[in-house]
């Protein structure tokens, strides 16, 4: 295993010359015009401490992923695509030995460097408890966007979350508010005390209200961990976009759903919702191109997810 030092200089030079693949359109209103904007959201969910690739004999995803291909290509994108977001749906922590050593300060480090503008918080930034998460907390330069979760009895890890944030891209006003999944059955009440759950359908509902209405965002994202679907009724991504009308773009986790391509879900608004997951272990990097006219309206979204493979290292 390298160490900390090692591995963040690895990771800021790490090599440029990646190649794109093409991008498909998974939405449109019509053909493309000269006077339309893009906006690259790119994202990960549940990547698990998986700083380093898959070792060989990991079955399916032997050699894929690691952090430094993660962070070439994003500096990649970003030399195309200036205009850009880099979003992750939670559950940074657990899942290799970094985390046991570092207890998800490295994954923070790594995520700041490679400049995340977002985050939310999956069930697993709980393993170490409320302090732990406090205590790695400051690594990261990004803000954690979390909802529906009310830390009035834990108001130490309050302090490095928000309700919702907004960023202005290429003069289009982006709204980002986070939704997680309930404690029950999933994680010890011990390990988030003094952090209550809240419904996420109410608190979806109020904040896309707020983030159109009083703060005139021209596109809204919700960061989720509820996970993309379930047999049985119970919050997901699916279940926000079907009963809330107004979200563009889900970015969801916990469920380790690779979608190839994102669901859409067709509201009567004639606002449609996009949802997009990529697995996880960063195995790959979601990526989805946003064009707007000239009014700051979606037209057209194309997909170019990445799967992180020993080719990119050439």
């Amino acid at each position: 295993m390298l160490n900390r030092r090692e591995f963040l200089k690895q990771i800021a030079t790490a090599g440029a010359g990646l190649g794109l693949i093409g991008l498909t359109p998974v939405l449109s209103y019509g053909n493309r015009r000269p006077s339309s904007k893009i906006i690259t959201i790119m994202h990960t969910n549940d990547t698990h401490a998986r700083i380093d690739p898959f070792p060989m004999g990991a079955g399916r995803f032997e050699g894929l992923g690691g952090a430094a291909r993660r962070a070439a290509l994003i500096k990649k994108i970003r030399e195309q695509q200036p205009n850009n977001l880099l979003l992750d749906a939670g559950d940074t922590f657990q899942g290799t030995p970094y985390f046991n050593f570092y207890g998800g300060a490295l994954d923070f480090e790594l995520m700041s460097m490679m400049g995340y503008d977002a985050s939310t918080i999956g069930n697993h930034e709980f393993d170490n408890r409320v302090e732990g998460f406090v205590e790695v907390a400051p690594k990261a330069n990004f803000p954690f966007v979390i909802s529906n979760y009310d830390f009035s009895g834990a108001p130490e890890m309050g302090v490095f979350t928000r309700e919702l944030m907004i960023k202005d891209v290429d003069g289009v006003r982006i709204g980002i508010f986070g939704l997680g999944i309930a404690f029950d059955g999933l994680v010890l009440p011990g390990l988030h005390e003094g952090v209550r759950h809240i419904r996420p359908q109410l608190v979806a509902r109020q904040l896309v209200r707020r983030l159109r209405v009083d703060y005139g965002c021209d596109m809204i994202i919700c960061l989720s961990h509820l996970g993309l679907e379930y047999s049985s009724y119970r919050p997901s991504d699916m279940v926000i976009a079907n009963e809330v009308d107004g979200i563009d773009l889900i970015i969801g986790g916990h469920t380790h759903t690779l979608l190839d391509e994102p669901r859409i879900v067709e509201k009567p608004s004639g606002r449609p919702t996009v949802i997009s997951q990529v697995g996880h272990a960063g195995v790959v990097l979601g990526r989805l191109d946003f064009e707007f006219d000239r009014t700051n309206r979606i037209r057209r979204v194309l997909v170019a997810n990445q799967q992180l493979n020993p080719e990119l290292d050439d």
